[in-house]
């Protein structure tokens, strides 16, 4: 299938769709990828466009050259000195800043996945936690990095992580702000998959098109099956799965993933 370039409206954003998958590229290698006024705009409004976009079946982030994300820009922090706003008007624009970037990606119905050429810190590993699955390169790392400039965070930043590897863990993190090698970051359960540097991007489309193209109905409602079970008690999470069990059940998908298991050979999936 041949790809399709979406314009996101910057040069420092670039979006491609292939294969059913949405490939969104922060383009500012030259600053580690860090966000930018207008990454802070484009970034939001192409996750939230390829999440309703029929054509597309999973979502894959990544960041150009060595680096995912150094998450805010900190040369430019603190120059706001030409513009005017009252700290009310300042804590409701951050507000709806931050639920808009990783909101989506948490609340997301189709497969999400971060793959990390490099750095993931600060906002940018706040961006890759939001996404079901890390995929990282061997010479990648992340980092808090938020108490080392004199800031608590942002982006969700401790939810996730705390979803991600637990309080006690996810606290000493955020505290500290270490450095953490992709080895270490494997084993306490941040990634989800290392390969080598030169593999990464092959690797990480190639899981992302199995996931556009498998049973899209059934994806969602596992994805659902998981939100439940964070919030809630086990009687009412077994009911809700019966529910969407049965649903998949009488879907196209399974009575072709049933021939297909049957007649041995790799099934169809075409239900939207």
């Amino acid at each position: 299938m041949a790809e399709q370039t979406i314009d996101t409206g910057t040069n420092q954003l670039l979006c491609t769709i292939r294969d059913s998958v949405a490939i969104i590229t922060l383009n500012r290698p030259e600053a580690r990828n860090a966000y930018s006024p207008e990454i802070r705009e484009a970034l939001p409004a192409m996750i939230n466009r390829m999440l309703d976009d029929p054509e597309v079946g999973a979502l894959l982030l990544t960041g150009a050259g060595t680096a995912f994300c150094a998450g805010g820009d900190v040369k430019g922090m603190g120059d706001n000195k030409k513009i005017v706003i009252t700290p009310e008007a300042k804590m409701r624009e951050s507000k709806a800043r931050h639920r808009g970037l990783t909101g989506p990606l948490v609340a997301a119905k189709k497969p999400t996945i971060a793959a990390l050429p490099g750095a993931a810190a600060g906002a940018g590993m706040a961006l890759a936690l939001a996404c079901d699955i890390r995929i990282a390169a061997e010479s990648a790392f992340l980092s808090t990095g938020y108490a080392r400039i004199g800031l608590s965070g942002d982006y969700g930043i401790a939810w996730l992580l705390m979803r991600a590897i637990g309080e006690a863990r996810a606290t000493e993190l955020l505290l500290t702000c270490e450095r953490i090698d992709i080895a270490r970051a494997e084993r306490l359960g941040i990634i989800n998959r290392v390969v080598p540097d030169a593999d990464l991007q092959q690797k990480a489309f190639e899981l992302a098109r199995q996931l556009a193209n498998g049973p899209r109905i059934a994806l969602r409602n596992i994805k659902a099956n998981i939100a439940d079970a964070r919030r809630m008690d086990y009687l009412s999470a077994v009911d809700a799965e019966a529910e969407r069990v049965y649903a998949s059940s009488q879907t196209a998908d399974h009575k072709e993933a049933v021939r297909a298991f049957v007649e041995k050979r790799p099934p169809v999936f075409r239900d939207r």
